[in-house]
């Protein structure tokens, strides 16, 4: 064998060990990728969909939602904790004709004639949650009575207002004005896992909710992480704790920010603290949950950011505020006004014959409006009930984030917005 046919063969040996090498490395991988591929296919699940909340076709989902205001008798009245600071009430409607359906999570717009102490009454709107999932029948809310302030004054309501009228004044048979439920915050139809945090009165959403995905989505893993201060604030103890029993895939965590002697550890709450990141890290397992947020701005001025540093995708995380415009989101981008300088925006408000320098330091178009001294009708100042609803005659607004109520082409609503140009305002 001459030196040139026994290169050939070392040459062809090692060609052979490469193709093996290359096939046995081509293999792992493509078995690595197979098991990969297998996992993420079992956790990539079906986007959600805003669909009916029920799973099957009903006359009341079929009704369309009325315009306008509707009168509503209140048919019964239930206090929900210890301290009797939260009621429900149960609402049907005056003229007996079917209800429409909602989106668990959305709420209620209320006109409400308010006594004074001068003797007369006094319009307010207010928005409240909707509490129960969606009844043919009737509807339900429940309010926490807020104190007011003594000596309250100014150009909003005192806090508290509504929800003593409310607690005080309204009564089995009273008639409320009340428009369609609305909102854009309400749990989805979808197989992917939820987590619920509601703390405070902020539960109110989370039991429509807890309420409709128990009862239409038997299979979905459901969390719900309820934070009070002690368990004599605690609303629908005993309610929670039936379903907890009847659904494995239902797990409640109590939260108690200050448990007094009473209150046991393991029986009556499961965490002594506030709800935080934290705790969601020690008791949740790594799944792509999707999270429903409800609670004072305090507490979501810290979570909603935390829960983004978690690395919890941005559509993943679902919430309202009281005042949902104050939470700030980080990955939101925002278009920027056109001018920055304080003065370089001109805002005008036709009717009251005012031009005025927008400050940069104004939080909303509402707020800026009643310094100046222009009457604007309000409500809600969340962006929720549309009160504030003004047509723009020239310029744009810009919002944080969309509100939960819908202003008509053309208008805007001055309580969560702010100038993007020079502005005319028909105010």
């Amino acid at each position: 064998m001459t030196s040139l046919y026994l290169s050939l063969w070392i040459a062809l040996g090692i060609v052979l060990q490469l193709a093996l090498y290359l096939g046995i490395v081509f293999w792992r991988h493509w078995t690595g990728y197979q098991t990969l591929r297998s996992q993420v296919a079992d956790l990539e699940l079906p986007l959600p969909q805003a669909v009916p909340p029920t799973s099957e076709k009903s006359e009341a989902q079929a009704i369309a939602a009325w315009t306008g205001l509707r009168t509503f008798r209140v048919d019964s009245k239930t206090v929900e904790d210890a301290v009797q600071s939260v009621c429900s009430f149960y609402l049907v409607p005056e003229d007996g004709e079917p209800l429409p359906s909602f989106l668990p999570g959305q709420f209620l717009t209320f006109r409400l004639d308010v006594p004074t102490s001068a003797g007369g009454s006094e319009q307010i709107i207010r928005c409240y949650s909707l509490s129960d999932a969606p009844n043919p029948d009737s509807y339900r809310i429940s309010i926490k009575r807020v104190p007011s302030p003594a000596g309250s004054a100014g150009i909003d309501l005192p806090p508290g207002r509504s929800s003593n009228y409310f607690h005080e004044h309204v009564e089995v048979g009273s008639l409320l004005q009340v428009r369609a439920p609305s909102g854009h915050f309400h749990i989805e139809r979808s197989e992917a896992p939820v987590v619920l945090i509601g703390c405070g009165i902020g539960i109110t959403p989370m039991l429509s909710m807890l309420n409709w995905s128990l009862a239409e989505q038997k299979g979905r893993e459901v969390w719900l992480f309820y934070g009070v201060r002690h368990g004599r604030e605690l609303v629908m103890k005993s309610h929670l704790e039936a379903l907890t029993a009847a659904h494995t895939n239902f797990h409640l965590r109590v939260c108690f920010s200050d448990p007094q002697a009473e209150d046991v550890a393991g029986r009556d709450y499961q965490h002594h603290g506030r709800v935080d990141v934290n705790l969601l890290r020690m008791q949740l397992p790594i799944k792509p949950y999707h999270y429903y947020i409800c609670g004072p701005s305090p507490m979501m001025e810290s979570l909603v950011p935390a829960l983004e540093d978690w690395g919890v995708r941005d559509s993943h995380i679902h919430f309202e505020a009281f005042g949902p415009a104050s939470i700030k989101r980080r990955n939101s981008v925002t278009a920027a006004p056109s001018a920055t300088k304080a003065g370089d925006l001109i805002v005008t408000f036709a009717q009251s014959g005012k031009k005025l320098a927008w400050p940069t330091a104004t939080g909303n178009l509402l707020e800026f409006a009643e310094a100046s001294g222009v009457s604007v009708n309000s409500g809600c100042r969340a962006g929720g009930c549309g009160s504030c609803q003004t047509t723009i005659l020239s310029g744009e607004v810009s919002y944080h984030q969309p509100p939960d109520f819908d202003p008509e082409p053309g208008t805007c609503l001055l309580c969560v917005c702010t100038p993007k140009t020079s502005l005319t305002l028909e105010a």
